[in-house]
């Protein structure tokens, strides 16, 4: 579903209040009423709706605000991010394909990309650095895809969008990236040329901890691929979760610029903190993805992570405010391991050469007092 003209020229926050909601034309509620029906009629139809064609409703709605906010022509909602990427994967990669994808990727990811994909007779390169030297040692005649996650979960690596588009671009290989971290509200990669873009929506886009969904935005062309592939494996999104996450976007701005601010805050707190080692977040200048986070990113994003100097599981014993929990984007502040959550299954070898030491912390910063979050973190350094 293509978003409007009109929808295009709306400001952000616009976008995300209004487009793609449906009239209540019956009762002229404010609100897109929700169609909870799996069951529809067929008959004098001219394409009749089943969820797992992605074409009830409420999927439909919620697809055409995610496109107005990344530009995008066409898109799919799935029941989890995971679904979202894999889908992907599967619907534009065949036996005998090669992909190329960042090392340093969400441990969920990587994981299923070395668990899964050379038994499908897809084969695949990882890259360290993503730069035009390492991307074209890693290609061959086979290449078809390459996949970039900025910025990079946890360690916060800030790639060059435009530079992957143009390189994939030059040599007709479809450039896909994970957009969760960031969000629409950060960055909108289609702007730099990127071909695919993904959300874990159960994080930023849902936002209150309380819903599992994926998103995919595209061109209608690579889309009708997705798709194909899509109703063959069935991560539907349900119409209830639909409108809760409709719902939850149409505060997606407010939300987030809140958590950036906070963010900045607390990075600069902890960069200079003595009971801390590292600080990886890019609105620092010290951290070394700065410069090009300044041109591609419109603000330096809700998550960072960091090295602590002491044990991290009793820093993390001690906090009272921050709730040590797995996932992120919600309104709370959650700090979690990776060693223990997110990269616990690559394992300690693939950790270390992502650069993921046993001391690291991830902070996904929630709308709470910045001045209180700060406390929090202070106290449970313990000095």
């Amino acid at each position: 579903m293509k978003p409007s003209d009109g929808d295009r020229k709306w400001g952000f926050s616009t976008r995300c209040l209004h487009s793609g909601s449906l009239t209540d034309s019956r009762k002229t509620g404010l609100v897109t009423p929700l169609y909870p029906a799996t069951a529809f009629a067929y008959l004098d139809v001219d394409d009749y709706a089943y969820p797992r064609n992605f074409n009830v409703p409420n999927q439909k709605v919620l697809v055409e605000k995610i496109c107005a906010l990344e530009g995008a022509e066409e898109g799919l909602v799935f029941s989890s991010g995971m679904g979202a990427i894999f889908t992907v994967l599967l619907g534009l990669l065949s036996p005998g394909d090669h992909a190329i994808f960042q090392n340093d990727l969400y441990g969920g990811t990587h994981y299923a990309i070395t668990s899964e994909l050379e038994r499908m007779g897809i084969d695949y390169t990882f890259v360290d650095k993503v730069d035009e030297d390492s991307l074209e040692n890693a290609r061959h005649e086979k290449t078809r895809l390459v996949y970039i996650e900025t910025p990079s979960n946890p360690l916060l690596t800030i790639i060059d969008m435009q530079l992957v588009a143009e390189w994939a671009s030059s040599h007709g290989i479809i450039s896909c990236i994970d957009n969760t971290f960031a969000s629409p509200v950060v960055q909108n990669p289609i702007e730099f040329g990127i071909d695919v873009v993904m959300h874990s929506a159960t994080k930023y886009l849902g936002g209150h901890s309380d819903l599992s969904a994926g998103a995919v935005v595209s061109s209608a062309r690579i889309m009708e691929k997705v798709l194909h592939t899509a109703v063959n494996t069935g991560a539907v999104l349900n119409a209830q979760v639909c409108h809760l996450l409709e719902r939850s976007i149409k505060t997606l701005t407010v939300r987030v610029r809140q958590q950036n601010r906070n963010a900045m805050e607390i990075a600069e707190f902890l960069n200079e903190h003595p009971e801390v080692e590292r600080v990886f977040y890019p609105g620092l200048t010290t951290h070394p993805g700065h410069e090009l986070a300044r041109k591609q990113m419109k603000d330096y994003g809700a998550m960072l992570s960091f090295e602590v100097k002491g044990d991290p599981d009793e820093f993390v014993s001690r906090l009272r405010l921050i709730a040590p929990a797995m996932s992120l984007g919600g309104v709370e502040s959650t700090v979690t391991s990776p060693r223990l959550t997110s990269h616990a299954k690559p394992g300690p070898e693939a950790r270390q050469k992502a650069g993921i030491r046993d001391n690291l912390l991830r902070l996904s910063v929630g709308i709470e007092e910045a001045d209180d979050l700060k406390e929090d973190l202070d106290q449970a350094l313990g000095l």
